[in-house]
């Protein structure tokens, strides 16, 4: 069998590179739902640290690969977007929270909505990403676009004040509700069932309040996504290193869920401190080029963000040291 496909060139990288991620990925998935969550149970918060902590090595593992495979250069980029994402993922864990709580969704289901979440997210992240690749490859001037977003959006994030959103006004909730048929309680672990329609007594189609809350996740992270998505490209242009920082970064997340729900009241002063590292990263774009420089060193890139975050970290937990979570 004639494997040379493997070695052929796909966004800057070789076949196999990808491959090899994505067999890992999937590995990682299967392992999750096939033999730690075979059946249906509360995640506790000791269990969801212990698996944070083994997706967090093995993503800082891939990173040393990368480091050791594409170069210092690459490694450090890879290591800054995978603290970037993993940082401004935190808000996503609050909304994750929100819309658990509005559609009421036991615990005991909470991990299977997150687990197909993550399938989604797998796909979403690599559609923009690649339109996003093409894109700055294309158009080298919309790196600046991305710059100046981020920067834009880190001096809101400074001087606006946090709304909680409201679901029950959510205009895609409501069109749901309008458009399909929801029954009124959770059905087990069912995204749909099959039952007698109200009004004409005839068996229909009904969505779940489950699957009102998937989609809703979904779309929370394509919302997110506008802000992660150009913050790596300010980073580094190399489609392989953004994608795999950030999926890395959010199978992550998905496991450190439950423990960061638990205390993301911990964590109220940490949002002024992604907003500085936003601004940073939109920032270095424009200060790489007044310095004469080909791109900002990636080392002290990682070294500023970094710092920028570990202080907002400390400063937040020294600040909430007496709270109680809400």
């Amino acid at each position: 069998m004639d494997f040379a496909f493997l070695f052929f060139d796909w966004l800057g990288k070789p076949v196999w590179m990808w491959a090899g991620f994505l067999g890992i990925v999937i590995a990682l998935l299967t392992f999750d739902l096939g033999v730690l969550h075979k059946e249906n149970r509360e995640i506790e918060v000791s269990e969801s640290l212990r698996l944070s902590a083994l997706y967090i090595s093995l993503g800082l593992a891939f990173g040393g690969w990368v480091w050791w495979y594409l170069g210092a250069d690459s490694g450090l980029a890879y290591m800054t977007g995978f603290v970037v994402e993993k940082t401004l993922a935190l808000d996503n864990v609050f909304v994750i929270a929100l819309i658990f709580s509005f559609f009421a969704v036991p615990r005991l289901y909470q991990h299977r909505v997150l687990f197909w979440g993550i399938l989604g997210v797998i796909v979403l992240r690599a559609i923009m990403i690649g339109v996003g690749a093409t894109l700055v490859a294309e158009f080298s001037w919309l790196l600046y676009v991305f710059a100046a977003f981020l920067v834009f959006t880190g001096v809101k994030m400074l001087v606006m004040k946090d709304a909680e959103p409201d679901i029950a006004r959510n205009p895609l909730v409501r069109w749901m509700r309008r458009r399909f048929n929801v029954t009124e309680t959770h059905q087990g672990e069912r995204f749909f069932v099959r039952q007698p329609h109200p009004v004409t007594g005839r068996t229909v189609l009904f969505v779940t309040p489950l699957f009102l809350s998937l989609v809703l996740i979904e779309v929370a992270d394509v919302i997110f996504a506008v802000d992660s998505v150009p913050a790596i490209f300010a980073i580094t242009t190399d489609p392989f290193i953004v994608y795999t920082s950030n999926i890395f970064a959010i199978l992550g997340l998905r496991a450190l869920y439950f423990a960061l729900a638990a205390m993301i009241h911990r964590f109220k002063y940490l949002k002024p401190a992604l907003a500085v590292v936003l601004i940073f990263i939109g920032s270095k774009v424009f200060l790489a080029d007044l310095l004469g420089l080909e791109k900002f060193p990636a080392a002290l890139s990682l070294g500023i963000t970094f710092a920028i975050i570990a202080s907002g970290v400390v400063w937040s937990l020294a600040k909430t040291r007496d709270a109680k979570a809400g």
